[in-house]
C-alpha cells in the first residue's frame, strides 16, 4: 500500500523500450553479417605449399576458378563441365579481356587439369592468370 506523504512527486521508471530496439537490431546486424561468408573457403580444397607464396591480393572483378582433389571445375561456387567453363570464359573474354583470373588447384589433383584450365584462359583470351598456393610453414 502506498501513502500520500503529500509532496505529489513521481516514482521513477525505467524505460527498456530503447534499449531492447538496439538488442535487436544488433542481433539482426550479427545475423547477416554471418551469412556473408566466403563461399569459396567453405570448399574442401588443399592448396600445395611453396616457399614463394604470399597473400593474395582480392579484385573484385576477378574470376576465381578451383580444381577440386576429384577433378571438378568449380567457377566461383558453380560446377562447370570443361565446354561450360570455355562459354562463360569466352563471354567474360568478350566483354572484359582484361578480367583478372585466379586458380586454385588441390595439391592432390592432376597436374594437367589444372594446367588444361589455365590454357583454357589463354585460348579464350584471358592472360592476367595467377596460381593460388599455400605460404611455406618455415
Amino acid at each position: 500500500m502506498q501513502i500520500d506523504d503529500g509532496r505529489g512527486e513521481e516514482e521513477l521508471q525505467l524505460n527498456l523500450a530503447p534499449m531492447i530496439d538496439v538488442v535487436f537490431l544488433l542481433l539482426i546486424f550479427f545475423m547477416v553479417a554471418t551469412t556473408f561468408v566466403e563461399p569459396e573457403k567453405q570448399i574442401d580444397l588443399e592448396l600445395p605449399q611453396a616457399e614463394s607464396g604470399s597473400e593474395p591480393e582480392e579484385l573484385p572483378d576477378e574470376l576465381l576458378i578451383q580444381v577440386l582433389r576429384d577433378g571438378q571445375i568449380l567457377l566461383g561456387t558453380v560446377e562447370h563441365t570443361r565446354e561450360s567453363l570455355r562459354a562463360e570464359l569466352e563471354r567474360t573474354a568478350r566483354a572484359r579481356p582484361s578480367t583478372p583470373v585466379t586458380v586454385r588447384g588441390d595439391e592432390a589433383v592432376d597436374y594437367g587439369r589444372v594446367v588444361g584450365v589455365l590454357d583454357l584462359c589463354h585460348l579464350v583470351g584471358l592472360t592476367d592468370t595467377s596460381l593460388i598456393v599455400r605460404e611455406s610453414a618455415d
